[in-house]
């Protein structure tokens, strides 16, 4: 046998193995972080249950200062959307983030619909858990489905959006505690 036909043949097997693997693996995504914010709890479920409030704690709300966004409805009810749009970081891409439910004081439900970088509907959530009279557990969580063969990679993306998450739950923290 010579050496380019053992070279298409292990690349045959590691084309095989990939596309086996991402048939095989689950393409279901789910991130989860939490934070313990020094304050009693309904000030912490007001402050994120204001989606614009994103901006000043979300990573990715602050990747581009000029990122166009857009507001429909009354922000913190239901049905309230924003919109972003960046021409400047791919990364940031475009979508929108509805709420889609609340349960005062409780919970937020959102609905992310991604544009670009790539198109793609998932679901986040915001729960606030009284820890004592002032300390309020912030859990926020991430529920999307990655597409075949990326699903092969959703390890590393649960990572990545994990890190972000925190770093996220850390602003709000500073923003809160003071």
């Amino acid at each position: 046998m010579s050496t380019s036909t053992i070279i298409l043949i292990i690349i045959g097997a590691f084309i095989a193995l990939i596309i086996i693997l991402g048939i095989v693996m689950s393409k279901e995504m789910q991130v989860e972080k939490s934070v313990t914010i020094n304050k009693p709890k309904q000030p912490v479920f007001d402050y994120v249950k204001m989606v614009r409030n994103q901006d000043n704690f979300s990573i990715w709300n602050m990747k581009d200062p000029n990122m166009k966004k857009e507001h429909k409805g009354t922000d913190g009810q239901v049905g309230f959307i924003y919109a972003w749009d960046s021409a400047a970081d791919k990364n940031a891409g475009a979508g929108e983030q509805e709420i889609k439910a609340i349960k005062e004081g409780e919970s937020i439900d959102f609905e992310l619909r991604f544009k670009r970088p790539m198109e793609n509907t998932s679901s986040s959530y915001m729960r606030t858990e009284s820890i004592s009279a002032n300390e309020t557990k912030v859990i926020w969580g991430f529920k999307g489905e990655t597409k075949f063969p990326i699903n092969i990679m959703k390890g590393m993306f649960e990572k990545l959006l994990g890190k972000d998450m925190e770093k996220s739950l850390g602003n709000l923290k500073q923003i809160l505690d003071k």
